[in-house]
């Protein structure tokens, strides 16, 4: 489905065959009925970085510049967190929205889970937590519902018929029009799925996983799962925190601070990376267009979740889905994988 506006057999003006090109497709979230953008702007990346563990985050002017690029690119999904950089993304995120589009055309998606606050029910996905937490986020981002409430992670220490029930009675309230989850093992997330439905509560419509072309465990289980129960996939880090966009050796600042993100991949993944920029050499495009055309080509994703911290990194994330890489280069991605212990959850 296009997203550029209607033009009938010919081609407008210079300036509206332009818009046309840039602009991203639509697609249907698992089986809702809800569309959402081929691409996902993620949002962690804006926030004030002197909040939270973020240091290399975006402030708020740089932050709305990009958030307005998407817009303009035909994104209208936008996912945040109430956790990342101390709810100052949503804050930053909620206002941009509110400035530069109408909020009936755009998808807010937010999660919940992590510490938000010292002591007891300062995190986790207690009944208390989660009505608690939905209330500050709807306040941070300004808007009287969001589109998509996640869970960030499995809470081992809460029941999950208390989760769900919780989920439910927020759904039912008109705070959030879907609920989805965020990595996890498969039996978790097949135990959710089989409470939900067992209750008549609200049941997860989304899973967002850690999956890219350098950690691709989630094939073994999750991606068959969530295609036979029609959820939609929107994973995040398909670029590996960037790793598929830069020499194996080359910094910058995000990795040299990002602690998390040093125990996600592996020294054996360079040759995955070098791959990838063989054949971005071969079509003359970035290593990133071809990281994520790979990721968007698979039939059980939905939408990545994409990062970006620079205009030229939205405009590859757009532009990665004209890309159509072939059987053989699918082959020589692919093969070179390694298989990774379970990392993200």
């Amino acid at each position: 489905m296009s997203g550029g506006p209607a033009t009938g057999d010919r081609p407008g003006g210079p300036e509206e065959r332009a818009r046309e090109k840039r602009f991203v497709r639509y697609t249907r979230l698992g089986n809702t009925g809800l569309e959402i953008s081929a691409i996902t702007l993620g949002c962690m990346s804006f926030g004030d970085p002197d909040r939270g563990t973020h240091p290399w985050s975006l402030g708020e002017e740089a932050s709305r510049a990009l958030i307005k690029q998407a817009l303009e690119a035909g994104i209208t999904t936008f996912d945040t967190a109430n956790v990342y950089s101390a709810g100052s993304s949503e804050e930053i995120t909620g206002r941009a929205l509110k400035d530069f589009a109408r909020r009936e055309e755009v998808v807010i998606a937010t999660k919940v889970y992590n510490r938000m606050r010292p002591g007891p029910n300062g995190a986790g996905l207690s009944r208390k937590a989660i009505l608690a937490e939905i209330d500050n986020s709807l306040r941070r981002l300004g808007t009287d519902y969001v589109d998509l409430y996640q869970i960030h992670r499995w809470d081992g220490r809460t029941p999950i018929e208390e989760t769900l029930e919780a989920l439910h009675d927020v759904v039912k309230a008109g705070k959030a029009r879907y609920i989805g989850a965020s990595s996890m093992y498969t039996w978790q997330f097949a135990k959710a799925l089989y409470t939900a439905d067992l209750h008549g509560w609200t049941r997860f419509v989304s899973m967002q996983n850690h999956y890219n072309l350098i950690y691709r465990e989630e094939e073994r289980d999750m991606l068959p799962f969530c295609a036979d129960q029609g959820i939609g996939v929107i994973p995040w880090s398909p670029l590996a925190r960037g790793r598929l966009t830069r020499p194996w050796d080359a910094q910058t600042a995000r990795s040299d601070t990002d602690e998390f993100g040093k125990t996600l991949y592996q020294p054996e993944d360079r040759t995955v990376v070098e791959r990838v920029a063989d054949i971005a050499v071969k079509h003359s495009v970035s290593a990133a267009q071809v990281a994520l055309a790979w990721v968007a080509q698979r039939p059980t994703v939905t939408s990545p979740i994409v990062g970006v911290t620079r205009p030229g990194q939205l405009e590859d994330a757009v532009a990665s889905l004209d890309l159509a890489l072939d059987d053989s280069e699918v082959a020589l991605l692919e093969e070179a994988y390694r298989p990774h212990s379970v990392a993200g959850h």
